[in-house]
Parts: C-alpha cells; structure tokens; sequence
C-alpha cells in the first residue's frame, strides 16, 4: 500500500563548540574555514556510532582546530536542512582551551580568532549566527575574567 507522504530521511545529529577567550580585554572566538565547502563556520562534525553528544563536540573541535577544549555550558541548538537535503540537528557547548595548537587539515584550512562583535558577519550560515547569539547571552550572564 503506497502512501501519499515521502520517506522521511533520519535526522543526522551532530556537535560543536564555541570556543572562547579574552584577549587583550576583548571576548573572542574561533571560526574556521572549511575548504570543501569553502564556507566559515564553528567548528562542529556527525556523532560517531554510540557517541554522545558532549563526546561528539570535544572530538570535532579538536580534530577540526587542534584545540583540546574543556566543555561549558550548553549553548542553544540549531536545526536545518543539510547540503544532501537531510534534517540536521547541531547541539553546542562554550568550550576554552586547555591546551593544542592550530594546524591545517583535511577538513580546516584557516582558522581565526575573532571579536564576537565580528564574528557572525564572518559566518556563512544564518544557523551560526544564531548560535553566537546563544553564546552571547550566556557570556553577558557569566562574565569571563
């Protein structure tokens, strides 16, 4: 018996992070330049098989900035629709850095360390800015020293 409904696709669940600091007295964060795509973006990545999502966003950021990052708060979700028109849903954490250096990679090309305030005019996507957003209201809420 067909149905008149399309096959719904599985959502592809994914992490990141929002990875911090305070340089010169001013809060920065990390974008990063995916060349595949060639799109500036935070840096995030698909669960493994039996991941969690906490384990998911330390794994993508370090594989992605060579950053070892200690994770925060919970910052808002985003969800849309993928490059292969799959619903994608990306969970994200404020993360700083306990350690690593940035090097070029398979998957990130550049990375940069920007105001906040400059940030989202540097991403590509509408979601990211979204998510800066988040991140903003938990910065006013917790002031970094």
């Amino acid at each position: 018996m067909a149905s008149g409904n399309a096959r719904r696709q599985p959502t592809v669940d994914a992490a990141g992070g929002v990875v911090w600091r305070v340089e010169g007295g001013e809060l920065q964060v990390v974008v990063v330049h995916r060349p595949k795509y060639d799109d500036w973006s935070l840096p995030k990545g698909k669960l493994d098989p039996d991941e969690t999502h906490e384990q998911a966003a330390r794994r993508e950021v370090e594989e992605e900035t060579g950053l070892h990052c200690v994770l925060g708060h919970e910052l808002e979700s985003v969800s849309y629709t993928d490059s292969k028109g799959r619903p994608k849903t990306v969970r994200y954490w404020e993360m700083t850095v306990a350690g690593g250096e940035f090097a070029e990679n398979a998957e990130v090309d550049e990375l940069r360390w920007l105001p906040l305030s400059r940030a989202t005019g540097v991403l590509t996507y509408r979601h990211d800015g979204r998510v800066l957003e988040s991140f903003r209201r938990f910065a006013e809420r917790s002031p970094a020293e």
